[in-house]
C-alpha cells in the first residue's frame, strides 16, 4: 500500500478549489475570511482607503462636535473619580457616563455600517478577482443607501425596545415605592436586554449585505441574515468577535500615541487622563479625533470585509453560491469535480 504501482499510488487528495479572487470558492476556514478581509484591503486599497477615509472623517467630525458642544457640558462624572463620593453620587455619575457614550456608540454604529455597506461592493468583487473603483463602489451602492439608513434605524429601535421592555419590571416597582427590589429587577432587566440584544444583533448581523448585494427590502433583508445564521450563531458571533479584537488591538496602536499627545499639549496634562473630572477641551478632541479616523481606517475595512465574506461563506455552505460565484468570474466546467476539503472551519 502506497508503494509505486500500489494502492493510493498517484493519489493527492482532491483538486483544490478554484481561487479566482482574494478566497478559494468553498466553504471558508476562520483564518480565510480573516485573510480575505485584508488581502481585499491589500489589493483594492485604493478604494478602500477613499471609502473608509471619508465615513471616517464624517464620523469623527460629528463626535468631536457632539462631545464639545453638548456631552462635555451636560455630563458630570466627578464622582467616579472621588473616594469619599456616595454610592448614590456615583451610581449617578455612571448613568451621566451612559448616556454621553450612547450617543457616541450610535455614531460610530451608523459609520461602520455605512461604511460595510459601500466596501461591501470592493469585497464582492475582490471575490471575483475584478478590480472596483470608488465611482463604481458607489453606483453599485446608490440605490440601496436610503433602505441601509432605515435598516440601521429599525434595528436601533427594536434594541431600544428591548431594553424599554427588559426594565419596565424594574420602574414599575420602583415607581410603586418598593426601591430596593425596583433596583434589582432594573439590574437583572439590563443584563437580560444586553443578551436579547447581542443574540438579535448577531442574527440580524448579515442583513446589510443582503441588502446590498440581493438588492433586497429592509424585512427581506433581515429574513436572510436570520435564515443564513440559524444554527450558526456561535460561529458568527465568534468570527466577529475574533475580527473585532485583531481590529482595535491594531487600531488602538494608532490612537494611543494620538491620546497621549493631545493630553500633553492640553491643560490637563497626561497626568490627568486618569482623573474623571479633567476637561481637556478642543484641543484632546480634535488630536486624539485624528487619530481615531486612522484607527478606523483600519477597522472599518476588516469589520466590512469580514461581515461580507460570512455572507459569502453562509451562502456558499447552505445554497451552494461557489457555483454562481465561479460562473462570474468566467471559469468553465467548475463543479465537475469535488472541491477540496475546508480545514479548521
Amino acid at each position: 500500500y502506497g508503494a509505486p504501482g500500489g494502492w493510493g499510488a498517484g493519489w493527492g487528495g482532491p483538486p483544490p478549489a478554484a481561487k479566482p479572487g482574494v478566497i478559494p470558492l468553498r466553504p471558508l476556514a476562520v483564518g480565510e475570511i480573516l485573510d480575505g478581509a485584508v488581502a481585499t484591503m491589500r489589493t483594492y486599497w485604493r478604494t478602500v482607503l477613499g471609502i473608509s477615509l471619508t465615513v471616517a472623517v464624517v464620523t469623527q467630525v460629528f463626535v468631536v462636535l457632539l462631545q464639545g458642544l453638548i456631552l462635555d457640558a451636560a455630563t458630570d462624572t466627578n464622582a467616579l473619580g472621588d473616594a469619599s463620593a456616595t454610592a448614590d453620587e456615583q451610581l449617578s455619575a455612571m448613568g451621566d457616563a451612559m448616556r454621553a457614550s450612547g450617543p457616541v456608540l450610535v455614531i460610530t454604529l451608523i459609520g461602520t455600517i455605512t461604511a460595510t455597506a459601500l466596501l461591501t461592493a470592493v469585497t464582492s468583487r475582490a471575490v471575483l478577482g475584478k478590480p472596483v473603483t470608488l465611482g463604481e463602489a458607489w453606483r453599485d451602492a446608490r440605490p440601496q443607501v436610503l433602505k441601509l439608513f432605515g435598516l440601521i434605524f429599525l434595528l436601533m429601535l427594536i434594541a431600544v425596545a428591548i431594553v424599554l421592555v427588559c426594565l419596565l419590571p424594574g420602574i414599575l416597582v420602583s415607581a410603586a415605592g418598593n426601591s430596593d427590589a425596583g433596583a434589582a429587577l432594573k439590574a437583572f432587566g439590563i443584563l437580560g436586554s444586553i443578551v436579547l440584544v447581542l443574540w438579535l444583533l448577531i442574527r440580524l448581523s448579515l442583513a446589510s449585505p443582503a441588502l446590498m448585494l440581493e438588492k433586497q427590502s429592509i424585512k427581506k433583508a433581515l429574513g436572510r441574515s436570520a435564515k443564513l445564521t440559524r444554527g450558526s450563531w456561535w460561529r458568527v458571533f465568534g468570527i466577529q468577535v475574533l475580527a473585532l479584537i485583531i481590529a482595535n488591538v491594531v487600531a488602538t496602536i494608532v490612537v494611543v500615541p494620538f491620546a497621549l499627545l493631545g493630553a500633553a499639549v492640553s491643560d490637563g496634562g497626561i497626568s490627568g487622563m486618569v482623573d474623571a473630572s479633567s476637561d481637556y477641551g478642543w484641543t484632546y478632541l480634535i488630536i486624539s479625533g485624528i487619530g481615531s479616523v486612522i484607527g478606523s481606517m483600519i477597522t472599518f475595512p476588516i469589520s466590512a470585509g469580514v461581515t461580507v465574506l460570512l455572507y459569502v461563506d453562509q451562502r456558499i455552505r447552505r445554497e451552494a453560491l461557489d457555483l454562481d460565484l465561479a460562473r462570474a468570474a468566467g471559469l468553465q466546467d467548475y463543479g465537475t469535480s469535488v472541491p477540496g476539503t475546508t480545514p479548521g472551519s
